[in-house]
C-alpha cells in the first residue's frame, strides 16, 4: 500500500512539475476600426495576481514571435516563454498589416505613426480589464521602443517600461545615417538631394514631382507615414515618463548602436541601462559584427536562444 502512496505522490508531482514548465496559450483579439489584431496571451499558473509584459515587434513585417517572411528567428516567443518561466505574463501581437493581422492594414496612403501607438494603448486597455494581472509592463523592441514610449505617457494603466535595442535619434537622422553609407559611392549633388528631401518631411513638408530613381524610398503615398513618424524625438519621449524605465543593448548589435541607448538614457535620468555584452539585435549571442554571419547565425536561425541575461535583466526588473 505504500508503494501505491509513493507512486500517486511522484505522479502528482510529475504532473506538477510538468504543468509548470508548459508555456500554455490563447488567443486574444483587438478589435479596431479597420479589422481584427490578433496576438497571443501566455498566463502562468497562479493563485494570485502577475506581471504581464506586453511585448511589442520592431520595424518591418515582423510577427508577433519575431519572425519575418524570409527571416525566421524566434526571438521575441523566447523572450516570452523565458518571462513566462519566470511567472510573469506576456502578450505578443501581429501589428495591424502583418500576418494574421494582416486584413487591419490600412492603404498606404492613410497609415501613420501614431496609429501603432492608439493599438498598443487599446491593448493596454483591454489587459487592464483582466483580473489576473497585476501590473502592465511595456516591452518594445527596436521601432517598438519608441512605439511603447509613447503609449505609456501619462498612462495610468502602465506601470514600467522597457527599451531593448531601441534607437535615441529621430527616424530622420537614423535614415539620414544609414543612407551615407549606401550612397557613400554617389554623387555630392545627389546626396544633398536625398537629404534635403528628410529634411523637409521632417519639417512636415510633402515632397512634389519625386525622381523616378528615388520614388520607392519618398513615393507620394509612404510620405504621410514618414512625417508622422519623423516628429518624434526619442530622447525628448522618454523623458515625459514617469514610471521605472529600463534600457537594454547589445554590444554586437548591427542595427543599433551602444550610442543610442546612452542617448535614450540621457533623456530620462532616472532611467536603468544595462549593456549586454556580444548580445546582437535579435537578443542572441553574436561574437562577430560580420552581417552575413549574424544573418545566418542569429536573424535566420530559429533554434538558437535567446541570450539568458536579456531574460534575467527583464524579470528583475519587473519584480522590483
Amino acid at each position: 500500500m505504500k508503494k501505491v502512496y509513493i507512486l500517486l505522490l511522484l505522479c502528482i508531482l510529475s504532473f506538477s512539475i510538468s504543468a509548470q514548465l508548459l508555456v500554455t496559450e490563447e488567443s486574444v483579439i483587438l478589435k479596431t476600426g479597420t479589422g481584427d489584431i490578433y496576438g497571443t496571451l501566455k498566463v502562468p499558473v497562479n493563485n494570485k495576481p502577475v506581471p504581464v509584459a506586453l511585448i511589442i515587434a520592431g520595424s518591418g513585417p515582423t510577427d508577433r514571435n519575431g519572425n519575418q517572411p524570409q527571416m525566421k528567428n524566434n526571438s521575441l516567443k523566447m523572450l516570452s516563454d523565458g518571462l513566462f518561466y519566470n511567472n510573469i505574463a506576456t502578450l505578443c501581437f501581429d501589428k495591424r498589416g502583418i500576418a494574421k493581422s494582416k486584413a487591419a492594414g490600412k492603404n498606404e496612403a492613410d497609415l501613420r505613426f501614431d496609429d501603432y501607438v492608439n493599438d498598443v494603448r487599446s491593448w493596454i486597455d483591454l489587459l487592464a480589464k483582466d483580473k489576473r494581472f497585476s501590473e502592465i509592463v511595456i516591452v518594445g523592441h527596436s521601432e517598438g521602443s519608441l512605439i511603447g514610449m509613447i503609449a505609456a505617457q501619462d498612462n495610468k494603466k502602465a506601470f514600467k517600461y522597457i527599451s531593448i535595442a531601441g534607437v535615441g535619434e529621430p527616424a530622420a537622422n537614423i535614415l539620414k545615417e544609414q543612407l551615407s553609407k549606401q550612397m557613400a559611392a554617389q554623387p555630392q549633388v545627389a546626396r544633398d538631394m536625398v537629404f534635403s528631401y528628410i529634411d523637409k518631411l521632417e519639417k512636415g513638408e510633402t515632397i512634389i514631382d519625386v525622381p523616378t530613381s528615388l520614388n520607392m524610398l519618398f513615393r507620394p503615398s509612404v510620405q504621410p507615414y514618414m512625417i508622422s513618424w519623423f516628429k518624434y524625438n526619442p530622447q525628448e519621449e522618454i523623458s515625459k515618463l514617469t514610471i521605472p524605465v529600463l534600457i537594454l543593448q547589445g554590444t554586437t548589435d548591427i542595427q543599433v548602436t551602444v550610442k543610442q541607448a546612452e542617448l535614450l538614457a540621457g533623456g530620462n535620468k532616472k532611467a536603468k541601462k544595462v549593456i549586454i555584452d556580444k548580445m546582437d539585435h535579435v537578443m542572441k549571442n553574436s561574437e562577430t559584427t560580420d552581417q552575413q554571419i549574424q544573418i545566418k547565425d542569429s536573424y535566420a536561425n530559429p533554434d538558437k536562444p535567446v541570450m539568458p541575461e536579456v531574460i534575467k535583466n527583464i524579470s528583475s526588473f519587473i519584480k522590483e
